[in-house]
């Protein structure tokens, strides 16, 4: 009998480990431009996004954008865009990335009073969708094509 990881290697998925946190998330390393950073993966999340506070961390260049964010608790929230960036987690990684950056603080206020360590940004449906991820639960595992 084949295993789910059997399988989707065959298929030539790239198996990367998640991080289950005390909030109940799923965290992933992630190398961003060249920089490791750490991320939520949120299948809710229509766009990866990244935190104002860490643009500078990963040279990201941002331009004015008129999506206004929503979610986890806040809306309306100013966002900018960042296009034509790097993004690699574990053997997987594609160019030409767009990113919303927007105010995290909020994000990482809630994790930080849970214990946990502050994020980098969110790993969203567009990248997911784009590597075709199947997410194994059990195992805590992503796997991207």
């Amino acid at each position: 009998m084949t295993t789910l990881r059997q399988f989707l290697i065959n298929k030539e998925y790239h198996r990367i480990k998640l991080i289950y946190t005390k909030t109940n998330h799923f965290e992933v390393k992630a190398i961003l431009n060249g920089i490791e950073g750490n991320f939520i993966v949120d299948t809710g999340a229509s766009n990866s996004c990244v935190g104002f506070d860490a643009v500078e961390k990963f040279d990201l260049f941002a331009q004015d954008s008129d999506v206004k964010a929503a979610g986890a608790g806040a809306t309306d929230m100013l966002t900018q865009l960042s296009k034509k960036n790097s993004l690699q987690l574990g053997k997987w990684s594609k160019k030409n990335i767009s990113l919303i950056l927007f105010d995290l603080t909020h994000v990482n206020t809630a994790l930080i009073a849970h214990h946990s360590e502050p994020v980098d940004g969110i790993i969203g449906a567009d990248v997911l969708k784009r590597g075709k991820a199947v997410i194994d639960y059990e195992r805590k595992c992503l796997y991207l094509k």
